[in-house]
């Protein structure tokens, strides 16, 4: 065959490759920084023009709005230009939609919009202003993809819809997402910027200080946060819904832009369920035109403020909305703007189409005058032209020849019928030819002065303004100050008892059950005791491993103790064959004290001993080769500490010689030869050292012989020490 051509396969894929990226890149994803558009948006509107669907007409099926744009300009898929159509015409979606849908089209909630044979749509008053002019002849056409029809390449209209409206979009290797603002506040910028190409972007930021999304909400970024999106072009911005306390209820009105309600409030109802949110008792939806979600505190005591945080930083309540103002310029090239190059942008292809508009009338009046000056000259020898028309048998060029007329006003004079013919009608062409005379004096001038130009422009906004400005739905406010996340607040305080088994199976009793052996703590079989203390519900729960790691439970949400609870490796990432060193309930403002199975240790706060996630915090950094081996809570009134090593000698020092750390190795407590720590105990020094001896307690009150500085091997401990080598036997 010889249509075979032969080329290297990453040179034949590298260029179809580029010529679909830059048709992605122009001809759908990114929008004209000139209108706003994309071009399946431009043609729904341009086709929707032609089927004369105006503001006061009927409306027409989107099946017949979608066949003619899918059969003669956008040969794509139906669905998706019918998405794009309803998008067109929703509400929450568009702060000024360009179409005005009957029928269902969707809904905040995120439910979608019915079958395009069942809608039906017409165009806005904002979208015929977007497509004012273009009879005008002042915005280029292209042919259709077929050849057989034409369509605008960019609307001339003066509706800032790029900034209205927002946009967003993915193409390759780039994407845009502009924000929606007001439209009153966007002209207003707009204006000063005609008025001062230098303006100060304080200037404009006070003009335009922030957008303005459709469902309202609160943006919490403050100026100097907006300001440096809009001057680079991209960056993100915190947006919140907007809630009150209504009788000790919170009641959210308005949620962040582009929230599906209903897979909000599932999200919230899950936290609920799942008791992560344990302030929060119930969640109703109880919307109907409006938004109204009702979420009921546990109890009247509940801070709404904290609480509101929490949803705000666990829920979409609150979220994070891009800006990437990536566009087409004039020329159709991608680039980033700041909100000056979108203004300016958008004011150059105003005043580039007002000037052509003006240009077509020029153009228009003087095609006009001509004929009437023909008309003229066929009143003033009216007989004469009878007669040039009854006899010639060829009356056109005869008449041109005879009157010396063009050959339009010979045409014009021919069309012109015989009841025209009378004074009166002479009277009306000398006044039209009058009045076009002067309006053509006054676009003339306008067409040379450039001030005149900008003049007609800013009238022209500022009758926009007028026509489309409205309140502003968003509130700019910086954000208060995060109250802090004590989630116990929420909590109400009741007795547990916290079970962790042998083989890591943790459980929360009600009630302060007995520690000692009997029903109250059964296990598996082949299973037992770990670990069993009395704390209460508001309490945290520190998990420390050998490895020096620390994780934190909250005792309200640990399994109840109907069954035999949940294997603790579920609830945080315990390292593997590793078994938990201690589980207690932590004392934030209490003192522990860690040390190492080499003998080394410090003081730690308990605050250092919670972590926020279930990967634990790294507390202790052993050296190679040793774990962390003990940890005591000290009393306020400690002022010793006794440390006895796996050789059965005790050392006695002060407690004031340990620092006070939040992470590291800490000093050496005791030195070994052999073996390592085993246990160490604070304590106060007036008291003597005591430890279990059979039934009773047995205190060595003259510590002398083995008190010391911290590094010392220490000396045997007294006689009748516990065998274990543990302070508590």
């Amino acid at each position: 065959m010889t249509d075979i051509i032969e080329a290297p396969f990453a040179d034949a894929l590298s260029s179809r490759y580029l010529v679909y990226a830059l048709s992605t890149i122009t001809a759908r994803a990114l929008p004209d920084v000139r209108d706003g558009l994309k071009p399946v948006h431009r043609r729904l509107l341009w086709a929707m023009r032609l089927l004369k669907l105006d503001p006061k007409g009927a409306p027409k099926k989107c099946a017949r709005v979608v066949g003619d744009v899918i059969g003669k300009y956008h040969p794509h898929g139906e669905q998706s230009v019918y998405d794009a159509l309803v998008r067109l015409a929703q509400d929450f979606a568009l702060r000024y939609p360009l179409v005005e849908g009957q029928g269902n089209f969707g809904n905040v909630d995120g439910d979608g919009a019915a079958a395009m044979r069942y809608t039906e749509a017409r165009l806005t008053p904002a979208a015929l202003a977007l497509m004012d002019g273009l009879d005008d002849e002042c915005v280029p056409f292209r042919p259709t993809y077929n050849g057989e029809e034409e369509e605008p390449e960019v609307m001339p209209g003066l509706f800032p819809n790029l900034l209205a409206n927002g946009a967003s979009g993915i193409a390759v290797g780039m994407a845009t997402a502009i924000p929606p603002h007001n439209v009153g506040e966007v002209l207003n910028a707009a204006v000063m910027l005609l008025a001062d190409p230098a303006a100060a972007d304080e200037a404009l930021i006070e003009a335009l200080p922030g957008p303005d999304f459709p469902g309202g909400g609160v943006l919490v970024d403050d100026s100097t946060v907006i300001a440096r999106a809009y001057a680079s072009g991209k960056g993100s911005l915190r947006l919140r819904a907007r809630w009150r306390d209504e009788k000790g209820l919170i009641v959210v009105d308005e949620i962040p832009y582009g929230v599906a309600k209903g897979k909000l409030i599932e999200a919230i109802a899950a936290l609920v369920t799942d008791k992560k949110l344990p302030g929060l008792a119930d969640i109703r939806d109880e919307s109907a035109e409006s938004i109204r979600i009702v979420l009921e505190p546990r109890a009247r005591t509940v801070d709404k403020r904290l609480l509101m945080d929490q949803l705000f930083r666990l829920t979409d309540l609150e979220v994070r909305v891009p800006v990437n103002m990536t566009v087409l310029d004039q020329a159709r090239r991608p680039m980033v703007m700041g909100l000056r190059g979108l203004l300016q942008a958008w004011l150059d292809h105003a005043l580039d189409v007002q000037l052509k508009r003006a240009r077509f009338r020029l153009a228009r009046i003087e095609a006009r005058l001509e004929v009437l000056d023909g008309l003229l000259r066929a009143y003033l020898n009216l007989d004469a032209v009878i007669g040039v028309i009854r006899d010639a048998d060829r009356p056109k060029p005869e008449l041109m020849a005879a009157f010396e007329l063009s050959a339009t006003q010979a045409e014009a004079i021919l069309e012109m019928r015989l009841r025209a013919l009378n004074k009166l009608q002479s009277i009306e062409i000398e006044r039209e030819a009058a009045t076009l005379a002067a309006e053509q004096q006054e676009l003339a001038a306008f067409v040379a002065e450039p001030r005149r130009q900008q003049a007609k422009l800013k009238a022209a906004l500022n009758a926009a303004r007028k026509a489309f400005a409205d309140p502003r739905r968003t509130l700019i406010e910086a954000a208060p100050e995060a109250a802090a996340a004590d989630l116990t607040a929420f909590i109400a305080r009741e007795p547990v008892t916290i079970v962790v088994s042998a083989k890591g199976w943790v459980r929360a009793l009600k009630g302060h059950a007995a520690l000692g052996e009997g029903d109250a703590l059964k296990f598996k079989e082949g299973d037992g005791p770990a670990f069993a203390f009395h704390a209460q519900t508001t309490d945290r729960i520190v998990v420390l491993s050998p490895s020096g790691r620390s994780f934190t439970l909250l005792a309200d949400r640990l399994p109840g103790g109907r069954g035999f609870g949940e294997p603790l490796r579920l609830l945080i990432d315990l390292e593997a064959e590793c078994e938990p060193l201690a589980v207690f309930a932590v004392e934030p403002e209490a003192e522990y004290v860690l040390a190492a199975s080499d003998g080394r240790g410090f003081v730690v706060n308990g605050g250092d001993l919670i972590a926020e996630t279930r990967k634990g915090r790294t507390v202790m950094t052993p050296r190679e080769g040793a774990r962390l081996a003990a940890v005591r809570r000290i009393a306020t009134d400690a002022d010793a500490l006794a440390v006895v090593g796996e050789n059965r000698r005790l050392l006695v020092l002060d407690l004031a010689a340990l620092p006070r750390m939040g992470r590291g190795q800490g000093v050496q407590l005791q030195r070994y030869k052999d073996g390592g720590l085993s246990d160490l105990l604070p304590f106060r020094l007036s008291d003597g050292l005591s430890w279990p001896s059979g039934e009773r307690r047995r205190t060595e009150r003259d510590l002398t012989p083995w008190r010391a500085s911290r590094g010392q091997a220490g000396r045997p401990a007294p006689q009748g020490f516990p065998r274990n080598n543990r302070f508590d036997g």
